[in-house]
């Protein structure tokens, strides 16, 4: 068990935020990262068909197999958690949970906001995992669809070395447009007086640093990533499942879109190059899926509440 990888999925690239930080963190262990690029992004999708993909994702690490599954994705997370952690036999952990414990750690004055995809601040996901820890934080959301563009945009930019494209992305991201963008989104959050704020997207930490400069320096940014790591970390080692120090480590990546793209853009986000991408069909995916996992989804569908 302790010698098997850690399963890491998104909708896409975003998720590479959170496997850097695992990578960082925990850097004995090796890693599956799975990108549904042919189906990204999540955020604007009905959940019932958010939870589906995440069954499927999640058959697919298991079939690997993994010693635990991290859903690197916010909309994910809020629609398929819960799901998953009752059919899977490892631990799942989602990044919603440890952004939502750091932030209500780290706020004075209890008034917290959160910025994330229309199917992320729709689910109210972050607002309930907020109160479950304490129940007198107020919480601002704005869904913020507009930053994942951004992002995506920048990753898309003409080729080059890492370093090229990160001094022509912050050509993008600090345009005037941009800000306008952001200050439009945001300034509402600054009125309601927040002092902290949940970067509820695994894209947004791309774009920490302008963030950080409409909202202020002194509203502590949260980032899913980091915390998502943190929590990795903490689950292993109750469960005495870490890699031993000299286990060889492997980074294998699959996706369900082109695997050359992702091989390039995904570089641009860990920093470091990509080889050998596995492109996985979604007929695949789908056939990995057990019948009771989709009767236990059809429930979920019919009692919502159920999945909650």
């Amino acid at each position: 068990m302790n010698a098997l990888p850690i399963g890491v999925f998104d909708s896409g690239l975003g998720g590479l935020t959170v496997a850097g930080e695992i990578m960082r963190a925990l850097p004995h262990e090796s890693i599956v990262y799975f990108g549904d690029t042919a189906r990204c992004p999540y955020g604007p999708r009905d959940l019932d068909e958010v939870r589906r993909y995440v069954l499927e994702i999640g058959a697919w690490l298991a079939d690997r197999p993994v010693k635990l599954i991290v859903i690197a994705c916010n909309t994910g997370t809020a629609a398929g958690l819960a799901l998953a952690q009752r059919e899977f036999d490892v631990p799942v952990v989602g990044v919603v949970e440890p952004g939502a414990r750091a932030a209500v750690y780290s706020s004075t004055n209890r008034r917290i906001g959160v910025i994330g995809t229309v199917g992320t601040i729709e689910s109210g996901a972050y607002s309930r995992a907020v109160r479950m820890i304490d129940a007198g934080v107020t919480v601002f959301s704005i869904a913020t669809p507009k930053f994942v563009d951004v992002v995506e945009s920048g990753l898309r930019m003409g080729p080059g070395t890492l370093e090229d494209w990160l001094a022509e992305s912050s050509d993008v991201f600090i345009r005037p447009s941009f800000f306008q963008m952001a200050r439009d989104y945001l300034d509402p959050l600054k009125r309601s007086g927040i002092d902290t704020l949940v970067l509820g997207c695994t894209h947004f930490p791309l774009l920490s640093a302008a963030i950080q400069q409409v909202v202020g320096q002194q509203v502590t940014l949260i980032s899913s990533a980091e915390e998502t790591a943190r929590e990795v970390a903490e689950t292993l080692g109750r469960r005495e499942h870490m890699a031993a120090q000299d286990s060889e480590v492997r980074v294998d990546f699959a996706t369900t879109g082109d695997a050359d793209e992702f091989a390039r853009l995904g570089a641009r986000v860990l920093r470091r190059r990509i080889d050998g991408v596995e492109h996985v069909p979604l007929e695949a995916l789908a056939a990995l899926t057990p019948a009771e996992s989709l009767e236990t989804l059809e429930r979920c569908a019919s009692e919502e509440a159920a999945c909650d």
